[in-house]
């Protein structure tokens, strides 16, 4: 079972080892981002810093920084669990059929993935304090300035929570959040982002859009914030799913959104379309380089609630590995049998943290006829989040797409560069400083499996160096008579 709150997960952290508590004074101004990189980059513990001179609450920062805590996080022993799950839900190797009609008729099956909708309650934690009006101030908060170009000090582990004006529809979404002063704050909502589609509606009919931004809960439902779910699919419904049971929600003490119960802390507030856009940034992100200062809408701040004796979730980004990998690993492995639901000849795909996640994907086939790697690849830049994609690489079932040393050995073993590779126009990252236009671009397709006749190769193709498997059992069973130590 996950933890019911990030109180519980942190207390669950420190008796499994994995968790270093620093009493140590230290600065929110890049003095806990060198630490916390220094611990990232070898896949240490979580962190959390009692005194941080810049706020009153402690900050927690490298929660989910291994494969280990990320599963802890989501309730497994390992993160393939849960896609075992929904690959049991939708029932790709028993389901209706192959074709393309029968994947289709599989689709409303995502909407159980909905049985645990969100439950509303009168009273929670996350109200135990509630700041108005002039009590307000944004800097009792141990919010970072992460790197030395940083704009100012940002918010960076959240759930941005927004309705779309006319449907109702709800969403969240982890966005960073620049603190202005004691009463503004940024949104760095991009133009591919639900909650910048919901702002732009609100400008047409000329509304003022609730926002709220929340910060902790129970480990499945931050996570959720950071997953690219299907349309119709709701972050707090998904969280369920995860935790196998329902997220609580309460409504906020200023506004109608409503807001999970276990947040540590709320910033309730609002974006006015009518005013001018504020200069955001820059921010030292998760590309390893700074995004440029941009215009982004200011979020005018009604209320800020919190637990007694609330913890400070943060988190940051920067040249990989980070933190982050593990919440774009997590999402790789959950969102697997989506992937395989609509181009069922994946075996399976990686998107490595040195390719920002959206610049490179490895992706594994079992190849059944001339051409097909290249449909594989132009498919999955059909799919949502991943036309962003830069670089797609499609090889055989038989790589192991996880092993990026050997995906990329395969790779320039395989390719011949005029033969194999597609360039193609298309949507890139806002965030992609070297595109040629702002968020467009061009994207690639290289074709790494074994070439076909069919496909212009006439000659023979050698096989891999692979020792016999008796020669290896006798190996195995004799190397402690060789007196060669394995370290």
């Amino acid at each position: 079972m996950s933890a019911d709150s990030l109180q519980e997960f942190t207390n669950d952290l420190r008796k499994q080892g994995e968790l270093v508590d620093v009493r140590e004074p230290v600065s929110a101004k890049f003095e806990v981002t060198e630490i916390a990189d220094r611990v990232m980059k070898r896949e240490g513990p979580a962190l959390l810093f009692h005194n941080v001179r810049e706020g009153d609450h402690p900050l927690l920062i490298n929660a989910f920084g291994s494969k280990k805590r990320m599963a802890s996080a989501l309730g497994v022993k390992e993160l393939n669990e849960i896609g075992a799950r929904i690959e049991e839900l939708l029932e790709l190797t028993k389901g209706p059929g192959k074709g393309f009609m029968a994947k289709l008729q599989l689709l409303p099956r995502l909407r159980e993935i909905s049985r645990f909708p969100p439950r509303t309650t009168g009273k929670a934690p996350c109200q135990e304090i509630v700041y108005r009006s002039d009590e307000i101030d944004l800097e009792h908060l141990p919010v970072q300035t992460c790197w030395p170009e940083d704009g100012g000090p940002f918010i960076t582990l959240t759930m941005v929570h927004t309705q779309d004006p006319e449907t109702g529809e709800k969403n969240a979404g982890m966005y960073r959040v620049q603190r202005f002063d004691k009463k503004t704050v940024g949104l760095h909502w991009q133009r591919h982002k639900t909650g910048a589609a919901h702002f732009e509606k609100a400008k047409k009919l000329g509304q003022k859009l609730p926002v709220a931004v929340t910060l902790g809960g129970d480990p499945a439902t931050i996570y959720s914030a950071s997953a690219p779910l299907p349309p119709g699919i709701s972050e707090f419904a998904f969280a369920g799913f995860l935790r196998k049971e329902p997220v609580r929600l309460v409504k906020c003490v200023t506004n109608d959104l409503e807001v999970p119960a276990e947040a540590e802390i709320v910033i309730e507030g609002y974006a006015d379309p009518e005013e001018p856009l504020t200069l955001e940034g820059p921010f030292g992100d998760h590309t390893g380089f700074y995004s440029l200062a941009d215009h982004y809408p200011a979020m005018h701040v009604t209320a800020v609630t919190m637990r007694r004796n609330a913890i400070y979730p943060s988190t940051i980004v920067g040249r990989p590995p980070m933190e982050d990998a593990w919440l774009g690993y997590a999402t790789e492995r959950i969102f697997l049998p989506l992937t395989r639901l609509m181009l069922p000849e994946v075996v399976n795909y990686h998107m490595p943290p040195e390719g920002i996640f959206h610049n490179l994907v490895f992706v594994s086939i079992d190849k059944q006829y001339p051409g097909h790697a290249m449909k594989v690849g132009a498919g999955m830049l059909g799919m949502g989040l991943m036309s962003l994609a830069k670089m797609i690489v499609v090889l055989d079932s038989d790589v192991n797409v996880e092993d990026v040393s050997e995906a990329w050995w395969v790779t320039l073993n395989n390719i011949d560069p005029e033969r194999d590779i597609r360039m193609l126009p298309g949507p890139i990252d806002v965030l992609d400083h070297s595109s040629r236009a702002f968020s467009y671009g061009s994207k690639m397709i290289v074709d790494a499996t074994k070439k076909w006749p069919e496909e212009g190769f006439d000659r023979e193709w050698p096989e891999k160096i692979v020792m016999s498997e008796d020669i290896k059992k006798l190996v195995d069973e004799k190397w402690e008579r060789y007196g060669i130590p394995l370290d």
